[in-house]
This record gives structure tokens, sequence and C-alpha cells, in this order.
């Protein structure tokens, strides 16, 4: 079963303004968890107050009104500095510096044996397509739209677990960035499905994600699906929580057949699991705990 960070409740003081961070409620997603790769939630002013604008270095943030407050959502990089950190929140009247903490994260080493070599040490040929399609994912993950995002997400596809987000990845023994997303396993043609409602803004095959969606949640919420067979949807489409928009697949950099989900917040990739309930959470680790047990 995956571990879920514990209830923390932190005051951090900044002359007199004062923020609270902590984990949400069974109910209330995302969670907390204030470390790189994680998610800080910052409760602001008053709802009856204006809302305001809060920034991380030049990146907007996400802010929603929870619980009668205003409350700050970022995403935390896993480049993210641990110890001290500040955002920017302005209203039509000031602009404040507000600090929060965030604390340090080991993630493990994972191992992986690729046959096809060219997915680990592509061809000069294959350069220009690669850095072309960096591009194109970037212009995907800082879009900022209006729409406020529904952040209670479904599972998109059925399945197990079968890699975590953060773990330190080796190809064929060569060190390669850290995961940046969350594996499903689950067989061919397997229905993926929008975990939220949200607008296709980006589709293609890419020369390691294979067939990819891109999907704007709104306000720096955007998540994409990749290792796909098929894609139902096109950019410009508009989808609702639990709409088909395409099957699993192996294309791609792979092992086997298996999805794999990248959530960006404010620009940045976090674990997609603060986004999911416990339930969800249990249900993919279940097969795990089967094959454990035998």
């Amino acid at each position: 079963m995956i571990k879920l960070p514990p209830l923390a409740l932190l005051l951090i003081t900044i002359g007199t303004l004062y923020a609270t961070i902590y984990t949400a409620t069974a109910w209330a997603l995302p969670r907390a968890h204030a470390v790189p790769g994680g998610i800080a939630l910052i409760n602001l002013s008053a709802t009856d107050s204006p809302k305001p604008m809060v920034q991380l270095g030049k990146q907007k943030i996400l802010v929603r009104p929870h619980e009668g407050v205003w409350q700050a959502v970022i995403g935390l990089s896993l480049t993210t500095p641990v110890g001290n950190n500040t955002i920017k929140v302005s209203t039509p009247k000031q602009l404040k510096t507000v600090s929060f903490k965030v604390e340090d994260k080991r993630y493990q080493e994972t191992h992986i044996t690729i046959k096809d070599k060219r997915k680990v040490n592509p061809y000069k040929d294959d350069l220009e397509r690669i850095y072309s399609e960096q591009r194109r994912s970037r212009n995907a993950f800082n879009r900022w739209s209006k729409p406020q995002p529904d952040v209670n997400f479904i599972l998109p596809v059925t399945g197990r677990l079968s890699g975590n987000f953060g773990r330190r990845r080796f190809f064929n023994k060569q060190p390669r960035n850290p995961h940046s997303g969350m594996d499903i396993a689950a067989p061919m043609g397997t229905m993926v499905n929008s975990p939220a409602a949200g607008t296709i803004v980006e589709t293609g095959d890419f020369f390691f994600n294979g067939n990819t969606i891109f999907i704007d949640h709104g306000q720096g919420v955007v998540t994409m699906y990749c290792h796909l067979e098929s894609i139902n949807v096109k950019p410009g489409d508009s989808v609702e929580q639990g709409e088909a928009i395409a099957t699993v697949g192996m294309t791609g950099r792979v092992t086997g057949p298996h999805l794999h989900w990248s959530v960006s917040l404010n620009g940045v990739r976090i674990d997609p699991a603060l986004f999911m309930s416990v339930e969800a959470l249990e249900q993919l680790d279940a097969p795990n705990k089967k094959v454990t047990k035998k």
C-alpha cells in the first residue's frame, strides 16, 4: 500500500503575516505534502475579500476558495530547494511575501532494461524530433486558462500501480531523469478516461512517450497520458470527467503495456497520487498485494 503523508499543521510567520499549511481532510483534494515533487496548500485571506494573485518565481499559482478562505495550491518541482521558500501574494491594495517550508524527501531508484537501445541513446537524426517534442510539451504544461479546475480526480484507467512518481531511473544502467508521473499497468486496449473536465490541447506520436495526450483542466493544472495504443480525441475537444479519451498501449519507450500519467501544476510535474482519493490508491495497489501474498 502506498504510504500517504501524515497529517501536519505548520504555522509560518513572516512579519505580521501568517499562512497555514496543512494536509486536507479525506474528502478534499489535492492533499498537501510539502516536499520536492509535492504540493503546498497555503491559506491566505477570507473569501469575502478580493481574490489574491499568487506567484512562485515567475509562475502563476492556482488560488481557490476553500472553507471560507482563499487557498494557494502550489506545485513543487523535484528540484525545489529544501527549507524556506517564498511566494508573492498581491491584492489591489498590497503586495506581501509569504514563507513556507519544504521538507526533504528521498526517492528510490529503479533500474529498467530497454531492448530498443535507440530509445535510450537516440541517433543524431532523432534529436531534432526530440527537441521539437520537448518544446511542444513545455508549451502544453505551461498553459494558463481561466476555468477553475476540478481537482477531485478519478482514476484515468483501471489497472495495477507499476511505477511511482519521483523514482531515480536507470535505463540499461545509464542514469536518466526521475520518473515524472505514475505508471498504471493494464492490458492493451483498456479504456483511458479523463480524470476531470478539461480541454485537449495537444496530441501526437512522441519519440519517448509514444502516442500522447495533454489535457488543460484550468489555471495551471495540466495532465499528460503516454504510451497509448489509440487516441480518440483531438486538440480543441472538450472532455468531461470520466469521458473515454484513448486506450492503453505500449508505444514509445516501454517494457510492456501501461499508462504513464503525469500531473502538472504551475508548470512543474508533481505526484499524481496527491490528487487521488485513498480508496482509488488502494484500488490501484490491490493487485500488488495479491502478487505478494502468492
